[in-house]
């Protein structure tokens, strides 16, 4: 992707960083920044029922719930499916037909803030394969919950798109849309659990050796 000489190829954040998006630092990536760009995203195109926006913060919260109930997985693999769409919080939230039409160009930048955002919180910089295959599978399960829920899919349609799931049901998912500074929180919320976690998996790992 090309920029013009005397383009801005930056966005400023509210907590002060700057963040190049043609080559992102970990150290301009806060988690402040993500959960407050994500639970200001709408998915679906804005194309949802109720009283608020559908949120990509609430999506994420969605996806590791999906994950975490499927797969003996581990804190940081969680973390990984919580972020799976954490570029967003700069790039926004393309609808899937439309990322086929803008193509290659899009999916380098994505691919770049994933790897800053991983490095920021001490994760590879892309989920390996079969991770990443298993948070797929979690978020085309969450997508199937929103679009015969929220999004006006019929059982068909989010079938013919999404597969229907049949290890898990909708029961307990947070799929009511938040107000925009509630998903904000729990995302922030359950980011800081996981990393808990990580952080006791690790002292205890150290204690054994």
């Amino acid at each position: 992707m090309t920029v013009k000489n005397n383009a801005r190829a930056w966005q400023r954040m509210l907590s002060g960083r700057r963040l190049d998006l043609l080559d992102p630092s970990p150290l301009d990536v806060e988690i402040s920044d993500i959960a407050h760009g994500l639970a200001r995203v709408a998915r679906w195109n804005g194309q949802t029922l109720g009283q608020h926006a559908y949120s990509v913060a609430q999506h994420s919260l969605v996806v590791e719930a999906v994950f975490s109930q499927l797969h003996r997985a581990r804190p940081e693999q969680c973390q990984m499916a919580l972020l799976h769409d954490a570029p967003e919080y700069v790039i926004g939230d393309m609808i899937s037909p439309f990322k086929a039409v803008v193509g290659g160009g899009y999916k380098s930048v994505e691919k770049r803030l994933e790897a800053a955002i991983h490095l920021r919180f001490s994760l590879p910089p892309h989920p390996e394969r079969s991770l990443k295959a298993r948070i797929k599978s979690a978020d085309r399960i969450a997508a199937y919950f929103e679009a015969v829920t929220l999004a006006g899919f019929t059982i068909a349609e989010a079938t013919k798109f999404f597969g229907k799931p049949t290890r898990i049901s909708s029961e307990g998912l947070p799929l009511d849309p938040m107000p925009t500074t509630e998903a904000q929180q729990r995302f922030l919320v359950r980011f800081t659990e996981i990393e808990d976690m990580r952080n006791a998996a690790e002292s205890c790992q150290r204690t054994a050796s």
